[in-house]
Parts: structure tokens; C-alpha cells; sequence
């Protein structure tokens, strides 16, 4: 080959090779697996735990977050669990009368997997080697508190209480082989006295004991900018509940309890519908570490409808 065509040719593979990696790169999906926080359809999975599952598959969905309280939860917990489920209607959780192994089962038939469990604080602190057995069991890598109890956080001085029994939660769960995170709602976002609370479990606690799981709604319902969050706390934040909202709203108050959650279940909307620039948010948390991309629409009416808008939606992006 004379040298003129040899460098014709380097050339034309050199751009062949260049379109190639851009071709790749613009298809490549945002979220290689999008999943589902199960509190979205509890009814479901009440009725009929193989349905639900099936449903799920169908739609989309390759990952799920369970919630407690599961039979090897705390007296404490299932009392305050039985106190909130008039105001939800339904009573169903953990693995639904279902032992951790039917239920892994159900949710591996349909190439679902499980990685992460939600959980209360007495069970973390009190009764972990059961609540890791069961995680490493069903292949959660994550044990997660949904919520700090009410009587736990009125002040700055219990929220750095609360950071030093989650160093000794998160160095527990490392020791049984699992993670410890903590998932937010809408209060600890706004300053009091100059400091925002949850800055007080970011500083305060060990990044190699304790991460995070960002809900959308919550934060954004806080007051809160998900993207400086990310950007402010690299790496910590592992998950993330995406969820999209039909008009911008706050809470009645701090968004301290049960009842101003509730409030706001109304106004969510499948992702791609709502007023949230996802696709701004779910980009800086891929950048900055989030790992367990799960829609999440609590008790969402006509599931297979608006779940299967989320699913397509986040696919597509």
C-alpha cells in the first residue's frame, strides 16, 4: 500500500472509530436499571405477590426497595407502624405474609432483584444480625431508615445524637457485610440558628459507615435543591426515590410528620409529567455516585398505567 493510501485509510477508520464511540455514547441509557420503591403499589402486592411482581417485570422494572416492618422488626416498630396504617389503608409490609425466600423467589421468576431494604431505628440498632441475615439472604446491599422518629430530632443536639447512633449503626451493618443509609423527607432542610440539620448527619457521621438515599419529592417539598445536595456530598448519596410532581408545592410546615407527607401524595405524578427537570436531576446523581435509580409514587393509582409512564420515561432518557 503506497503511503498516501495507507494514511487515507487510518484516517477513514479514525473517523469510523469516532462516530462509532458517539453513536454508543448517545444511546448508552442514563439508568442502566430502573426500579421500583414498593410503597408505590403495597395493595398489589397484598392481593397477589406474584401478580405484582409479574406486573412489575412487564413494565420494566429490574430492581425493587422493600419496606418494613417485617416479622423480625421491634414490638416499638410495629406498634408505630399499626398506629399510621388507618390514614394509608392498607396494613401489608415487609415480605407481605410471605417468608424473605418466597419472596426472593416471586421477585427473581421475574428478573427482579433486591438490593435494598427500608427499615426503622429500633431494628437497626437493636436486632441487626437478623436484619442483615435477612439482607445478605435476599441480596440487599443496603439497610435503610426511611425516617427519624419525631421524638428524635426537635433539636440540633439530637440530630448530632442521631449522627453518632448512625456511626454505630453504619459500623454494624459493615461488620455484618451490608451498608447503612439514611433516606430523608422533608424536615432538617431549613437552618435553625444558622445550621440545616441535615448538614449535622453529613458532617458528623463517617462516609465509609453511612450513606445516603435522596427522595426527590421530599427534598424538593423542603425547600432543598437536589443538585447542590449531589454536588455538596460527593459520593454519598447511593439512591435515590425519583418521583415528579404535578405542580411545585411545599409543606404545610417543616415536613416533620406523617400527615404533611400525606398531604402531598396527591400532587405526585409520573416521572417526564410533573414540573421536576429530572433529567438535570438524575444526571448529577449518577455524576456524583447514585448507584439504585428507584420511581417511586406512594399508593399510586391505576399502577400499571402511571408506573409504565415512569418506567418508559426513564428508559428513554
Amino acid at each position: 500500500m503506497k503511503r498516501r493510501q495507507f494514511l487515507q485509510s487510518t484516517a477513514l477508520f479514525s473517523v469510523a472509530t469516532l462516530v462509532n464511540a458517539n453513536t454508543l455514547l448517545t444511546t448508552t441509557p442514563l439508568i442502566d436499571k430502573v426500579g421500583l420503591g414498593l410503597f408505590s403499589i403495597p395493595k398489589l402486592l397484598e392481593n397477589d405477590l406474584d401478580a405484582a411482581f409479574t406486573l412489575l417485570s412487564k413494565m420494566g422494572y429490574k430492581e425493587v426497595e422493600c419496606f418494613g416492618p417485617y416479622e423480625f422488626s421491634t414490638d416499638k416498630a410495629k406498634a408505630s407502624w399499626n398506629a399510621v396504617t388507618p390514614q394509608l389503608g392498607f396494613k401489608g409490609s415487609g415480605f407481605f405474609n410471605k417468608s424473605a425466600s418466597e419472596f426472593l423467589n416471586a421477585a427473581q421468576r421475574n428478573g427482579i432483584s433486591i438490593p435494598s431494604m427500608h427499615t426503622d431505628l429500633d431494628t437497626l440498632l437493636t436486632n441487626m444480625g437478623k436484619l442483615a441475615e435477612t439482607a445478605n439472604m435476599i441480596g440487599s446491599k443496603y439497610v435503610v431508615l426511611p425516617s427519624i422518629p419525631m421524638e428524635e430530632r426537635k433539636t440540633l443536639d439530637d440530630y448530632k445524637r442521631v449522627a453518632d447512633k448512625f456511626n454505630i449503626i453504619g459500623e454494624s451493618a459493615t461488620k455484618e457485610g451490608i451498608r447503612f443509609a439514611y433516606h430523608n423527607h422533608g424536615y432538617g432542610l431549613n437552618k435553625t440558628n444558622g445550621v440545616m440539620p441535615l448538614d449535622i448527619i453529613f458532617n458528623q457521621t463517617d462516609p465509609n459507615l453511612v450513606y445516603f438515599e435522596m427522595d426527590v419529592y421530599w427534598t424538593m417539598a423542603g425547600g432543598a435543591d437536589p443538585i447542590q445536595l449531589f454536588e455538596k456530598h460527593k459520593g454519598r448519596y447511593k439512591m435515590i426515590h425519583v418521583k415528579d410532581m404535578k405542580e411545585s408545592k411545599r409543606f404545610a410546615g417543616d415536613g416533620g410528620d406523617p400527615s404533611q407527607w400525606i398531604s402531598l401524595f396527591p400532587y405526585m405524578t409520573s416521572c417526564g409529567e410533573g414540573v421536576f427537570d429530572l433529567p438535570a436531576i438524575l444526571t448529577s446523581a449518577k455524576r456524583h455516585g447514585v448507584d439504585h435509580f428507584f420511581v417511586e409514587q406512594d399508593m399510586v393509582q391505576s399502577p400499571e398505567i402511571a408506573l409504565k409512564k415512569s418506567a418508559d420515561y426513564l428508559k428513554s432518557l
